[in-house]
């Protein structure tokens, strides 16, 4: 039986260049990169910021548009607890959380599997969380063209409880909705309901 062997695909000259920049980076930071526990970590880095950021090269609306159905089904249909990770633009550490996305289908739906797929390219950016919360909204209402989009994230940003303010405990939530979301009241709390923030 053959030995389980993880492959991912990296960028060659991307992980070379990447590389160097992390050994200038463990240098300037009073760090030697050739002792033994740091030999392989500049290599380790760059390929580790190439599957952070993997969602530049990801197009979402194909990936929703690879599973779209026409189905005539006219209530909402929500995915909650979807894990995000992601990375602050502002100071390159990460942020993490839960994102709810929900919509009411105006003739067509989605694959379920794509809506975390959808979350996963947007979050592979470097980001802000409130942009995130947007783009997935807006990418949803734009390929489906539904009766309504919601998205809430709740996440923690290192960037808060590591440096800065050093606030452990603190978490930010952010909220994005569209046509019905905006405009009924009654579906906007059955929502925030069903996420058990109603």
């Amino acid at each position: 039986m053959p030995l389980y062997e993880r492959e991912d695909r990296y960028d060659a000259d991307a992980t070379e260049a990447l590389a160097a920049h992390v050994r200038d980076t463990l240098r300037l930071i009073g760090e030697d990169p050739d002792r033994e526990g740091l030999v392989k970590t500049p290599e380790r880095v760059a390929k580790a910021y190439q599957f952070l950021t993997q969602g530049y090269e990801m197009d979402p609306e194909a990936i929703l548009r690879s599973a779209l159905f026409t189905e005539d089904y006219s209530e909402m249909i929500l995915v909650k607890d979807i894990e995000v990770f992601s990375q602050c633009e502002h100071h390159m550490l990460p942020f993490f959380g839960k994102a709810h996305v929900a919509y009411i289908p105006n003739g067509k739906i989605v694959g379920l599997s794509k809506i975390p797929r959808l979350v996963d390219v947007f979050a592979r950016r470097l980001q802000v969380q409130e942009r995130l919360t947007l783009q997935i909204r807006d990418c949803l209402q734009d390929v489906l063209q539904p009766q309504g989009v919601a998205v809430v994230i709740e996440a923690q940003h290192m960037c808060m409880m590591m440096r800065g303010a050093e606030k452990q405990n603190s978490s930010t939530t952010t909220s994005a909705m569209s046509g019905v979301f905006l405009d009924n009241i009654h579906t906007r709390s059955e929502f925030m309901r069903l996420i058990g923030k109603g």
